[in-house]
């Protein structure tokens, strides 16, 4: 199959299944795998990898950001259950009726305004603010909260299918923050039992993200969103995973060109590197419009042929250039800007220490110039 070998991402679906099953190994008897797939699969390629938890995992349950996202899982045949996980606008009411689909429902304010504009029953999932201030109905005060989600109940056009809440620090060892997660659960635990008392079906209560499943003693949540775990990254690099998981993403670019410079040679955009003796230059056919970081400018690194290989000079939008010095390299090697190359490895995760951030924002900010190859059993499958 054609894809252009110049900059792609390789996607191992055996890897995402490994992760999938660690994790669900961990889990509570009784709560069952939400996958979240939004930012196309958090930049996997949604196609590849929703159709792989469907159809190898049975998986029931996935998450995205919003409708559009939603209508493109039920269109690539996808059958379970999708909540949106944020915000819809009320005039795309009936659409999430038509494609059977489960909306956030952030408030009373938006219920209201959902219910006034759908045609028949809308399936929502009322959110709890618990903590992170973000959306959601806010539970400072438990009978204030059952309060507006009964009027919720009470709407014609809305059906009220789960209650669920978002864990913002579950992926802490500070104490605070353990209080924390645990004064968030005990919230929405609260809650529920109150709407349960009061003859309001909470139906599927859920709390858990990838963080709060491994790292919070908690039971009688009916799902898990399993998110950036799934794609074999941290939760926060700083705190070592109780599961084990594999990268499902290698990110390979081309050498295009080596040359040698020589002593006080400048390299790149604004003259950012100078060379400190003769050298020997590859460029590599990959820059910011592919997203690999222009913060990695002069302090990253790259493997070509097993070896760590400093870039030099301000990555560009579509280069950058690597010290090769001693090394036998040539155009057309390959390199390696996030996975394995010999015994020496480069992730998502180190990029993201390199540029204060974190590995989410890596792997969903490559763009979409870059082909995903999808791989299964060590054959390329399909291209995305």
């Amino acid at each position: 199959m054609y894809y252009l070998k110049r900059t792609f991402a390789r996607i191992n679906l055996n890897n995402l299944i490994y992760n999938a099953r660690s994790y669900q190994s961990a889990l509570p008897n009784g709560t069952q795998l939400m996958c979240v797939v939004k930012a196309n699969a958090y930049g996997h390629g949604v196609k590849a990898v929703t159709k792989c938890l469907q159809n190898d995992l049975g998986v029931k349950w996935f998450g995205v950001s919003n409708i559009d996202e939603a209508v493109e899982l039920r269109e690539n045949g996808i059958s379970g259950e999708i909540l949106i996980l944020g915000c819809t606008p009320p005039s795309q009411a009936d659409r999430l009726i038509k494609y059977n689909i489960i909306q956030a429902c952030l408030d009373l304010d938006y219920a209201e305004a959902l219910d006034k504009a759908a045609s028949g029953k809308v399936r929502v999932h009322i959110k709890l603010d618990t903590g992170m201030s973000r959306i959601g109905i806010l539970c400072d005060d438990t009978s204030s909260a059952v309060c507006e989600a009964k009027k919720i109940y009470e709407l014609d056009n809305l059906s009220v299918e789960g209650v669920f809440t978002h864990l913002c620090a579950a992926d802490s060892e500070k104490a605070d923050n353990i209080s924390f997660t645990d004064l968030q659960i005990k919230k929405i635990k609260s809650v529920c039992a109150a709407l349960k008392a009061q003859g309001c079906d909470p139906g599927v209560c859920h709390w858990l993200n990838s963080a709060g499943g491994i790292y919070t003693k908690s039971d009688g949540s009916a799902l898990a969103r399993l998110g950036i775990i799934l794609y074999g990254l941290y939760p926060n690099h700083s705190i070592a995973v109780p599961v084990k998981m594999k990268p499902v993403m290698e990110l390979i670019s081309t050498v295009s060109m080596v040359k040698t410079v020589k002593k006080g040679s400048d390299i790149g955009y604004g003259r950012t590197f100078t060379a400190n003796g003769d050298m020997r230059i590859a460029t590599v056919a990959a820059g910011y419009a592919d997203g690999f970081p222009r913060l990695l400018s002069n302090k990253g690194e790259v493997l070509i042929n097993g070896r760590r290989c400093r870039i030099v000079g301000n990555v560009c939008m579509d280069q950058f250039m690597a010290d090769v010095t001693g090394l036998d390299v040539k155009p057309g090697d390959s390199v390696t800007l996030i996975g394995q190359s010999g015994s020496a490895e480069i992730t998502a995760d180190d990029i993201a220490d390199l540029c204060h951030t974190i590995g989410y924002e890596i792997t969903c900010g490559i763009t979409k110039r870059v082909p995903r190859v999808i791989l299964k059993d060590g054959k390329e499958i399909g291209v995305e």
